[in-house]
Order: structure tokens, then sequence, then C-alpha cells
């Protein structure tokens, strides 16, 4: 992606984020994202099929973020910039935390169903890449693909918790509590 392009994507993410910070999901169209980014609507669907793929794209990053950082990668630009802690939890958490592009106002709006589907078919890839999950006597009981999901699971539900909450916990103890249980 030459810097033009890449400008104009990062245009449309920041676009649709501050709606987001405004608006439900459901109740933003196209035609918002794209006056607010100033780009015209063929240049937005050259980039993303939908606004539903806009979203989609924005959980991808967030887990590219994840991937390249736990690799020391520093070529690829995201949307999501920190220093990140030596969990791959944690370091979701704290994204949540700190709000990155909206990305709590998505899970606790009122339609985050799929903006859930597109985070856990991206977490199950992080949870697919990690290893040390899968060892011991108890990953050894269930198939691989049953204890992803359950990971999965785990880690939305205990983010819902930890929203519905009002993120009274900090992410290490939240984070804390995830890891005890799975």
């Amino acid at each position: 992606m030459d810097r033009r392009q890449r400008k104009t994507r990062e245009a449309i993410f920041k676009a649709f984020t501050e709606l987001l910070s405004k608006k439900n999901f459901n109740n933003i169209t196209v035609g918002e994202i794209i006056e607010k980014a100033d780009v015209g609507r063929a240049t937005f669907y050259a980039h993303f099929e939908t606004k539903d793929f806009l979203l989609k794209e924005m959980c991808r990053e967030l887990f590219c973020h994840i991937f390249d950082s736990e690799s020391g990668e520093s070529t690829h630009r995201h949307i999501f910039e920190c220093d990140a802690p030596d969990s791959v939890f944690l370091h979701l958490f704290m994204h949540f935390q700190k709000n990155d592009n909206h990305i709590l106002d998505l899970l606790s709006s009122d339609n985050n169903g799929l903006f859930l589907g597109y985070f856990k078919e991206e977490l199950k890839a992080l949870i697919e890449s990690r290893d040390e999950l899968f060892r011991g006597e108890k990953a050894e009981l269930v198939p691989r693909s049953y204890l992803v999901n359950h990971i999965a699971s785990s880690f939305v539900e205990t983010l819902k918790w930890w929203v519905d909450n009002k993120s009274a916990l900090s992410p290490q103890k939240v984070c804390e509590y995830f890891l005890a249980v799975i």
C-alpha cells in the first residue's frame, strides 16, 4: 500500500471512530463516513466493500498490531499504538481500557454482535498461535479446536463482564482473573 492509499485508509478509520464515539454503529452511514473523511464514495469502496467490512478491518488492525508487536515488527503502520506488555491478553485489555479508536464504544453498543463476531474470529487466530496454551494434561483431554473456541469465548465474556462493571479493575487484574480460569 503506498503512502497516499495509507493516508486515505487512516482518514476513513479516523472518521469512522469519531462517529462511533457519538453514534451507534447501525446508525452510521457510509455517507457520513466519507463526508467526515473527506473522500469520495468510490474511494471508500476501493478500500472497504461495506461499512461492516470497515469494522472487520478495524478488528484486523488491532490483532495485526498485536502480532507485530510480539514479533518486534515495526515496519507496519497501525491505527493502534502502544508499549506492548508481555501478555497478549493483557495487551488487548489495555487497548480496551484506553478505548483506542473507540473500540470500547463498539463493545458496549446495543448492536455489538457483529463486532464481537469479527473480534472472536481474530482472537481465535491469535490463540492458535499461542502454543503454550496447548500444553499440559487438560489440553490433551480435549480437541484443540474446542480449546481455542473455549478460550476465545471466555475472553469475550470476561471482556463483556469487565465493561459491564465499568472497568473497575485494572487491565492487569482482569487479565489475572482470566488467566486463572483458562
